[in-house]
């Protein structure tokens, strides 16, 4: 009886221990993101080993799709991810203007491209913490396209996007047009 208590105490020991030590990775491994080089106030990168060479003439030309605001007074982490696709792009070689991007942004995602006054109206008075990224990256190029479908049903009017921000008849059609000019879809 007393070897199956020891073991018992034993196990949940090595549990404990087990625990902690994948805690603590967890939390090393996020010390490891760094500012990056085209856009260091956004987007951070982690520095990646890998053995996926990019090639020498590779051009990027990537489309995401953003349909969720982010919670009031955060910045989207998915207008986030395009700050990190240039930045882990150029911090690997890759030259920036050999990087296109564009974001199609539907359904409640559009209030985190626009003006302080709409956001405020769909955000119980609250300022848009995704202005200063959204200018970030129209400074480096990326594309944005709102779904007019999904600004005619929140009221949403060309004057209250950010500066950069493009109506587009929809977001479906938005997706169809950068297509054919060569974009790919990234599906996170």
């Amino acid at each position: 009886m007393k070897s199956k208590s020891y073991s018992t105490k034993t196990l949940k020991a090595a549990l404990c221990l087990t625990l902690a030590a994948i805690a603590s990775t967890a939390q090393a491994g996020a010390d490891k993101f760094v500012a990056g080089p085209a856009i260091p106030e956004f987007g951070q990168i982690a520095k990646v080993d890998s053995m996926m060479p990019i090639p020498k003439d590779m051009k990027f030309k990537v489309a995401f799709d953003m349909s969720k605001a982010a919670d009031v007074g955060k910045t989207n982490r998915q207008l986030e991810s395009l700050a990190r696709f240039i930045n882990m792009h150029v911090a690997a070689g890759v030259k920036e203007t050999d990087i296109e991007l564009a974001m199609v942004v539907h359904g409640g995602g559009i209030s985190d491209l626009a003006d302080d006054v709409f956001y405020a109206k769909q955000h119980s008075g609250a300022v848009n913490a995704n202005r200063a990224l959204v200018k970030a990256l129209v400074d480096h190029g990326v594309k944005f396209y709102i779904c007019g479908q999904s600004a005619a049903y929140f009221d949403l009017t060309n004057a209250s996007l950010l500066p950069g921000v493009d109506m587009a008849l929809s977001a479906m059609t938005a997706h169809a047009i950068l297509v054919q000019q060569g974009y790919s879809e990234n599906p996170f």
